[in-house]
């Protein structure tokens, strides 16, 4: 067995690694033009590489497969809502076209396309969940998260890119990392 020392030795070199590889996956990866799905899929890269580097991995979870399977069909009838909005989105962008000093034609045009804009997006969320979980199928990111990186990174990388913090820790988390979310501003570097 190994003796304390040398278990903290490993310990800090380990976090060290994670967290220098944290930050500098998150620097290259990162388009501050990115919507907030993809930041969160940049960031979960990011911290799959860390997972990777420290050999956190998982057998694929037996219900994989049919979470698979159920997201795919989210986006299929998520598809199938955005191309019935286009064609009513066109309908009511001709109609306003034509009767431009009509209230209700152009009230009816930008109702349309704000539904059209919401399934747009949605999609991408059913779109983005479904690479990222299957990217993360044999990879375990929590325990990098919680026990190797250094918490005040990704809060840092929220504040600099508006995303919420929720959105990376769950609130028991939030709990634990209390003190970095307090203290990090958006140009801490590690």
């Amino acid at each position: 067995t190994l003796c304390s020392k040398q278990w903290y030795q490993r310990r800090v070199r380990g976090t060290y690694n994670a967290s220098w590889t944290l930050q500098q996956q998150l620097a290259e990866q990162t388009d501050p033009k990115s919507d907030q799905p993809n930041l969160i899929l940049t960031y979960n890269r990011a911290n799959r590489a860390v997972a990777v580097l420290c050999n956190h991995q998982r057998a694929v979870p037996k219900t994989f497969a049919k979470q698979m399977e159920n997201i795919h069909t989210q986006i299929k009838a998520k598809e199938e809502d955005v191309n019935k909005q286009k064609a009513t989105y066109k309908e009511a962008k001709n109609y306003y076209r034509h009767h431009r000093t009509d209230d209700k034609a152009k009230k009816r045009y930008e109702v349309e396309k704000r539904k059209l804009e919401r399934l747009q997006e949605a999609l991408l969320k059913l779109q983005v969940k479904e690479t990222d979980k299957e990217e993360n199928k044999t990879i375990a990111l929590g325990t990098s998260k919680l026990n190797y990186l250094d918490p005040r990174i990704s809060v840092a990388w929220c504040k600099k890119h508006n995303v919420p913090i929720e959105k990376i820790y769950n609130k028991t988390q939030r709990d634990k990392f209390l003190w970095a979310i307090e203290m990090a501003t958006e140009d801490f570097e590690w």
